[in-house]
């Protein structure tokens, strides 16, 4: 679908019209608890590693100000619970989703949130400035999201960061055909139309364009995943290009994705394929948008932006020179290390879960396995380099550790002697 088309056609009152649509069809799908959640960041590692990836340079961040922006029914309560040093402010336009989210906060007596009934286009209303944004599943369902994303900047504190995530192009051309096709019929969003068009969907070819992603998408065949895929009165998606220039028109500068390894032509299937080496000579939003082509198969961009007077590099992880030795690397807790089934010459492969692409696995070597267990969360690179690999670590042993970067394996604390 194309973007200009999708915004010239958004009347000013279809804001009403979407606010409408969660008011009957809440997404994603109410939680009654949130054990789970609490469950998983009782490991503290996990709030460390979050906090680097946002903020590399400095000390881990705890008593910070965090907005989410479009909270749904649950996100600013998991916000709340798991960064209980934290003050957590959660916006959303829908009264049943806020009221969702208000059970949670009543049921874990969550003291460190605040909610409100707020668009995003209207949180400079707040008065307050905040060291962490989220804003995930929301812009792209804006009439403007160039407003929506300048009001975000305009509440995102100098040196905070801002986590969007909206929907990719190439990845929902199934699901665009699918809304053509709900719209020429006139399906609506009732349990009992709902159900059918699940069925009709499971009845479709695998070779239609809709069915790898529902394939992918855990909870596609749920009534208000479907609705809000197919029947959202309003969405748009973005490639790596636009996206890329919408965030400089609303004076943002793009920090780094979420997940990086998918974008990188060094990682996975495409470091062997023809024009590898010709990727790697673009610049980076070049690779990104080249890589976002090969896939084909995004489904959306997960990434870190900050504003664009911020000081600095907006990622200052690099590996040219000598600072990077000085580097504390955190293995990302959400990974796995496989000691199973492995191909042949490895000793283990490392998995990232939060990556779609099964060529992202990363096999590694008996030595490379060494330097791997070595990465305590304590101790620079120099230090795990020189007691894994001998000496100040050979050459190969230096581009493993860069490797599990890319490949989302670790994160840095990279501020160096505090």
């Amino acid at each position: 679908m194309d973007l200009e088309d999708v915004t010239n056609s958004a009347a000013p009152d279809r804001a009403e019209e979407v606010r409408a649509f969660y008011e009957s069809h809440p997404y994603p799908a109410p939680l009654r608890s949130l054990d789970k959640h609490r469950e998983l960041y009782r490991n503290p590692n996990r709030r460390r590693a979050l906090s680097f990836l946002l903020w590399p340079t400095q000390a881990q961040r705890t008593r910070r100000e965090i907005l989410v922006a479009g909270c749904g029914t649950s996100q600013a309560a998991a916000y709340a619970m798991r960064e209980p040093d934290a003050h957590v402010t959660g916006i959303d336009i829908s009264e049943a989703s806020l009221r969702h989210t208000r059970d949670l906060q009543r049921k874990y007596d969550l003291r460190n949130l605040d909610l409100h009934r707020l668009a995003v286009e209207d949180v400079g209303e707040l008065g307050q400035a905040f060291d962490e944004v989220v804003c995930t599943g929301v812009l792209h369902h804006l009439s403007d999201p160039d407003v929506g994303l300048r009001a975000l900047r305009g509440v995102l504190a100098l040196g905070g960061a801002l986590h969007v995530m909206v929907y990719a192009t190439y990845g929902r051309a199934g699901i665009y055909m699918m809304q053509d096709y709900c719209r020429l019929l006139g399906v609506l969003a009732t349990d009992e139309e709902l159900r059918s068009l699940g069925d009709l969907i499971g009845a479709l070819s695998d070779d239609h364009p809709i069915a790898e992603v529902a394939r992918r998408a855990k909870d596609f065949r749920r009534a208000n995943a479907l609705a809000d895929a197919l029947l959202h009165p309003l969405d748009r998606a973005y490639t790596v290009p636009q996206l890329y220039a919408w965030l400089e028109r609303c004076g943002l500068k793009f920090g780094r994705w979420y997940e990086q390894a998918p974008y990188l032509p060094q990682c996975g299937a495409i470091a062997g394929m023809p024009h590898a080496a010709r990727l790697l000579s673009l610049p980076p939003p070049s690779q990104h948008a080249a890589v976002e082509l090969l896939r084909g198969t995004m489904i959306w961009h997960n990434f870190i932006a900050y504003r664009d007077d911020r000081a600095g590099e907006s990622q200052p992880v690099a590996f040219d020179g000598e600072a990077w030795r000085a580097y504390v690397p955190l293995r990302l807790p959400w990974t796995l290390y496989i000691r199973e089934r492995l191909p042949a010459g490895a000793a283990a492969v490392l998995i990232n879960r939060a990556h779609a692409y099964p060529d992202l696995a990363l096999p590694i070597n008996s030595a490379e396995a060494r330097i791997f267990a070595a990465i305590d969360g304590k101790r620079t690179i120099e230090e795990i380099l020189w007691s894994a690999a001998g000496s100040d670590g050979t050459e190969r042993a230096c581009r493993f550790i860069e490797r599990l970067w890319d490949y989302d394996q670790i994160v840095f604390d990279a501020g160096g002697s505090r």
